[in-house]
């Protein structure tokens, strides 16, 4: 089988592994290209992205354009077989999509054309579905509207939130993208039309992450996995006088055990488990909170953030949400 000569486009963790796989298959990468250098964190220090970092520890030639016009000076320099992009961050134009003399092939995290946009994994969580997968495709002008090369059925598990759920998309998805190379490498070029309707994950703000008490359980439990990865599902609290943010980094759907405040107004304290969290009334049922993190403080067990507020079952604890997106 002939080796394709291939430049890779990614940026984040995530597309790691799938460079990785690709260089140890033994096929010609010409170059990887990622985003710029960002200053991240209080002291705003300039850090790489993960991709640039994996591409250095193989040796092979990194760039990093700033323009649409350097990404397709670079790649019409490079002169590639097949551009494979993982979590690249921008959208490609037209004009540099012709600079591989094959195309263009997208690993994309969810079932397309179900969940096109920068966020697939986050909103199939959000939303309650219990079935996703990855689809290698072929880059059009369109967001995400071109044609399946190959894909792969992914269930979802009740446990599953955005970390776990991504780790098992990056291994389907990295099998994938090998058996597709392969093919392509043979010259069976597989091009099927997305069938079905399509829906949008679009990128992922602040305004998503405020949890809903009026909505049910379920709903506010699909955010808090969904957005595990962040921005954190968050609510508002009154608390000390005044009112903070706390972001809810673990809940859970189970049982509430008997308590008087069943009834209680969405949003109170309906019953505690000692040591452990609380429940928090939502629409028909409770939320079990088991570890938050209020504004300017670090990770806690939510039953030491509930005590340290000597709150109660039938307490009021979160006001209504400033704004809510679903």
């Amino acid at each position: 089988m002939s080796k394709l000569k291939i430049v890779f486009l990614g940026t984040p963790e995530i597309a790691c592994g799938f460079l990785k796989d690709i260089s140890a298959a033994g096929h010609d990468v010409l170059g990887v290209i990622s985003q710029p250098d960002k200053a991240k964190g209080r002291g705003l220090k300039v850090c790489c992205p993960p991709v640039k970092g994996t591409a250095d520890r193989l040796c092979l030639k990194t760039y990093q354009p700033s323009s649409d016009a350097e990404l397709k000076d670079a790649l019409e320099r490079l002169k590639p077989d097949l551009c494979v992009v993982v979590a690249y961050g921008r959208i490609i134009k037209e004009d540099a999509l012709r600079a591989a003399r094959i195309g263009f092939v997208n690993v994309h995290f969810s079932l397309l054309p179900k969940y096109r946009g920068a966020a697939p994994v986050q909103w199939t969580l959000i939303n309650g579905e219990t079935r996703t997968g990855v689809t290698v495709f072929w880059l059009d002008s369109g967001l995400d509207t071109g044609p399946v090369c190959a894909e792969s059925v992914v269930s979802i598990e009740p446990h599953d939130n955005a970390q776990s759920l991504f780790a098992r998309l990056e291994v389907e998805g990295s099998g994938l993208l090998q058996g597709a190379l392969e093919n392509i490498a043979r010259g069976e070029i597989v091009k099927k039309p997305q069938l079905g309707l399509p829906s949008y994950a679009p990128r992922l703000t602040l305004e998503h992450a405020w949890l809903d008490f009026s909505l049910s359980a379920k709903k506010n439990h699909d955010r808090v996995r969904g957005l595990s990865c962040g921005p954190r599902a968050r609510f508002l609290a009154a608390a000390c006088s005044k009112n903070i943010v706390v972001q809810v980094l673990k809940a859970e759907l189970i049982p509430e055990p008997p308590s008087m405040f069943g009834n209680a107004d969405c949003g109170c304290i309906s019953a505690i488990e000692r040591g452990k969290g609380f429940f928090i009334k939502c629409s028909g049922s409770s939320l079990f909170v088991e570890e938050v993190q209020p504004e300017g403080k670090k990770p806690q067990k939510a039953f030491d953030f509930l005590n340290g507020l000597r709150l109660k079952p039938g307490d009021a604890l979160a006001l209504p949400a400033p704004g809510h997106k679903s």
